[in-house]
């Protein structure tokens, strides 16, 4: 494995990026869980954008998912439908080091939606109404108009959107990055032929 010690120290790799992320928590001044999620179109073309992780799930066997939350019709949610994978980057500057991951993806079942959609500020839960993500809109005050008019129907305890949930990455690779002088950085991949299988490790060069 390439002398893995340290901070790549484990053998739960959702272990190692649970710990990297409580550090991360510790020192970023703005959102820790941030991420860089990419997915592709029909065509092919790359898409990236920034998300917020919202959970690392793990059941201490090495199997696992990292979790986030969005609008089933935007541009991510009907890339992630049609091709069934998604990667994802954690960067933390302050600590000088990322986790890159790629897998497939599930939805996560509607009672958790629910329960997380609950947990959201009023105003986020009138805007996830409101917002017809990434299609066309013709102004703010229109959709102002919107947000007002869903205030207006459901009160102080708007329910989820049907097309509103979560959605979980299972990694078939996850790699571990820290920064090196000379850029000679230290990089540990996981990688698995699927959920569930063992997981390879191997020390990559910088």
């Amino acid at each position: 494995m390439g002398e893995r010690g340290g901070i790549f120290a484990g053998e739960d790799p959702f272990a190692i990026a649970r710990a990297w992320l409580a550090e991360a928590a510790a020192a970023e001044p703005d959102d820790p869980n941030a991420m860089a999620l990419a997915t592709v179109d029909a065509g092919g073309l790359p898409n990236v954008r920034m998300v917020l992780l919202k959970a690392i799930e793990a059941d201490g066997t090495g199997t696992g998912a990292f979790v986030f939350y969005t609008n089933y019709d935007s541009a991510k949610g009907e890339e992630i439908a049609a091709s069934g994978r998604a990667a994802l980057v954690l960067h933390w500057k302050s600590l000088r080091r990322q986790i890159r991951v790629r897998g497939d993806v599930s939805r996560v079942e509607g009672a958790e939606s629910d329960a997380y959609f609950a947990s959201r500020a009023l105003q986020s839960r009138l805007g996830a109404w409101a917002s017809a993500q990434s299609r066309p809109l013709a102004s703010r005050a229109a959709l102002m108009a919107r947000v007002a008019a869903a205030a207006a129907r459901f009160g102080p305890n708007p329910p989820r959107p049907p097309a509103w949930g979560g959605l979980r990455i299972h990694p078939v690779e996850i790699e571990f990055w820290a920064d090196g002088a000379f850029r000679l950085h230290d990089r540990f991949r996981w990688r698995r032929k699927a959920e569930g299988a063992g997981w390879e490790v191997v020390r990559l060069n910088p």
